[in-house]
Order: C-alpha cells, then structure tokens, then sequence
C-alpha cells in the first residue's frame, strides 16, 4: 500500500481529521505525526495536504426542517411511538424525557452533524433516529430547550 492510501485509510478511520480536513483547519505536520503511518512525517504531511485538496469544502448535509419538542416521553409498549430502537420505544405521556422532532428534507449526515453538536454541549442523548423524512433526539427533560437550538441550528429552516 502506497503511502498515500496509507494515509487516506488513516484519517477515515478518525472522522474529526477527515471533518478537519474538510475545513481547511489542519496543522498538517501535527496532524501527521499522530497518525500511525509508515513514513516520514514531512511526506505523510504532504499526503494529508494532497487529500485535503481533494476533498470538498461544501456542507456535508442541506437539511431544511420544521423542529419541535415534545416532551413526557418514556417507554411504551403500543405501536404508536415516536422513536423505535431495537425492543426500545418512545412515546408520549410515558415518562420524563424530551424528544426534538425535525420534519422535512433531513438525512443521516444531518443526524450525525445533530449528535455532534450535542457531544460538544455536552447533552446525553438516550436514543435517536433518522427516516424517511423524520430526524428525532431525545433527550433528559432539563436538556431540552438546549437540544432543541442545537437541532435548530443544524437541521432547522
């Protein structure tokens, strides 16, 4: 493997140096010598630069959705639940939690920018989903209106 594609399966594997490169936001010689690749740093640099030329500056998701929250979610057992995860479903009047609903063109990169947004703020989410048209987070009920901005922001109109 060349030392190129070393470098390349280097920094999929750490989506923040790909986001980070995406942004033009990289010390490439430091960024370099935290990857574990075969070479000389000043040639894995390069190869992180030549990467990052390739790679579009455009936002990764154009998401345009109505946000809501909707608070008292909890564990249901009926068909009729906000969110479904595995044996887990939400929905309302079931307990203390708040789901944030965005409606209309969202993705699963819009999610992924959504859950990021929450890491930073430091709000757990308890589950969440993407699907046909339908993003959803849910959250702690103190968390709410912090997690409704953060979906605002990202995936809002």
């Amino acid at each position: 493997m060349s030392l190129a594609a070393a470098t390349r399966d280097a920094v999929r594997e750490r989506p923040f140096l790909y986001d980070a490169l995406r942004a033009g936001v990289v010390n490439y010689t430091a960024a370099a010598r935290t990857l574990d690749v075969d070479g000389d740093t000043d040639a894995v640099a390069t190869a992180l630069r030549r990467f990052a030329e390739e790679l579009s500056d455009g936002p990764v998701h154009d998401s345009e959705a109505s946000v809501s929250m909707q608070s008292g979610l909890g564990r249901v057992e009926t068909d009729d639940a906000l969110l479904v995860v595995g044996d887990t479903r939400l929905g309302e009047g079931a307990g203390s939690l708040t789901g944030i609903v965005a409606s209309g063109d969202v993705s699963g990169a819009a999610l992924g920018d959504v859950l990021g947004r929450l890491r930073v703020a430091d709000i757990a989410v308890e589950a969440a989903g993407v699907g046909e048209g339908t993003l959803v987070v849910v959250v702690q009920r103190r968390d709410g209106p912090d997690a409704l901005r953060a979906v605002e922001s990202t995936a809002g109109r």
